[in-house]
């Protein structure tokens, strides 16, 4: 993200404020307002100028009861009224041409010139009422979502491979200051609002505290350490993964409440390292590490069918690694002879599926 100032959540810790109705979320449109709009104009501009042009070629077809004479003034007039469908009768058809074109020419553009006017004011008073009426709905029931706050280059990698990985977009929801980076979001169908992470009634904004977890890479650490802060005080029990570049604020993080930090730094630093060590190690740890690889890496928690087996005693077609037991890791040297126990989290390599 781009270096902006932290600021500090105004109001106090100890009470949580309403969610502020002021920033919706968005889905993408196909077409901004304003092309469409003037898509419409454009058409309907071009309607009449036909309309009038057929009307001026056959202007000896009509009669004026006023002075009996047809200027462009007049056609133009006789245009705009009878695509109107008014018709005050001081100009009409007499002759048999002249309403063979009213009929078959200029009734069929009066009707779609109507068509366009009645779509535009379906679209953009019925239709967008009820799309700001339902994105409402939609976010005061929120549950079950991701939250990613901040669509820098990770933020977006993460969506992307999130969405790979079978999430609907729909059931993201990206947080962002920066208009654009909003945008792309959006253009894939993703739920956005154009809020800053640091703010309380901002987070709430989106039910931080209904989230199934939410994604922090702010672009700076001490930005994402303080956005930490105020999801872990507003939503304790949801989990929070950052993205962390300075090895010295990983401890800091922790501490805020990140349940996992990612440095981007780091890792890049163990595919280097393990490329040295061997040809295809550094390959292998980015098949794990993304969908599109043969294998993936999975955690799941252990049900009451395997509860009471041992790692060896798992089903063939995946390798357990880790075996985590009330959050913390069982060391290496136990988790063979460990006897698995319902509610333990298992951390496991499984083909990926096809797509």
């Amino acid at each position: 993200m781009t270096k902006r100032r932290v600021t500090f959540a105004s109001g106090r810790r100890g009470h949580v404020r309403k969610p502020d109705t002021h920033r919706p979320l968005r889905r993408i449109l196909r077409l901004p307002v304003w092309g469409d709009i003037s898509l419409r104009l454009l058409l309907v501009t071009i309607l009449i100028g036909s309309v009038v042009l057929i009307h001026w070629w056959d202007r000896a077809g009509l009669r004026d009861n006023y002075d009996g004479e047809i200027s462009f003034l007049d056609v133009v007039y006789f245009t705009l009224i009878s695509i109107t469908t008014t018709g005050f009768g001081d100009i009409h058809p007499i002759s048999d041409r002249a309403r063979l074109v009213e009929g078959a020419i200029v009734t069929p553009i009066r009707i779609l010139v109507l068509f366009i006017f009645i779509g535009t004011a379906y679209t953009y008073v019925i239709q967008r009422g009820w799309e700001k009426w339902r994105m409402a709905r939609i976010q005061a029931k929120l549950s079950g979502h991701i939250v990613v706050l901040g669509y820098g280059v990770s933020g977006s990698e993460a969506v992307a491979e999130l969405i790979a990985r079978g999430t609907d977009p729909h059931c993201i929801v990206v947080m962002d200051t920066d208009a654009e980076r909003l945008s792309a979001a959006e253009a894939i169908g993703c739920n956005v609002i154009e809020a800053d992470a640091t703010r309380d009634e901002h987070l709430l904004d989106v039910r931080i505290d209904q989230a199934r977890a939410v994604l922090v890479s702010a672009g700076r650490d001490d930005a994402s350490i303080l956005i930490v802060l105020t999801v872990q005080h507003l939503a304790p029990g949801v989990p929070i993964s950052v993205v962390i570049r300075a090895a010295d604020n990983e401890l800091l993080a922790r501490q805020a409440g990140a349940d996992n930090v990612i440095n981007p730094v780091r890792f890049t630093g163990l595919l280097l390292a393990g490329s040295a060590q061997g040809a295809h190690i550094a390959d292998y740890l980015s098949d794990l590490a993304s969908i599109d690889g043969e294998v993936q890496l999975v955690e799941r928690t252990v049900n009451a069918e395997d509860a009471g087996k041992r790692l060896a005693e798992l089903p063939d077609d995946r390798i357990a690694l880790r075996v985590y037991r009330d959050g913390v890791a069982i060391p290496l040297q136990d988790t063979a002879q460990t006897v698995l126990r319902e509610g333990d989290c298992v951390v496991e390599i499984v083909p990926t599926p096809p797509r």
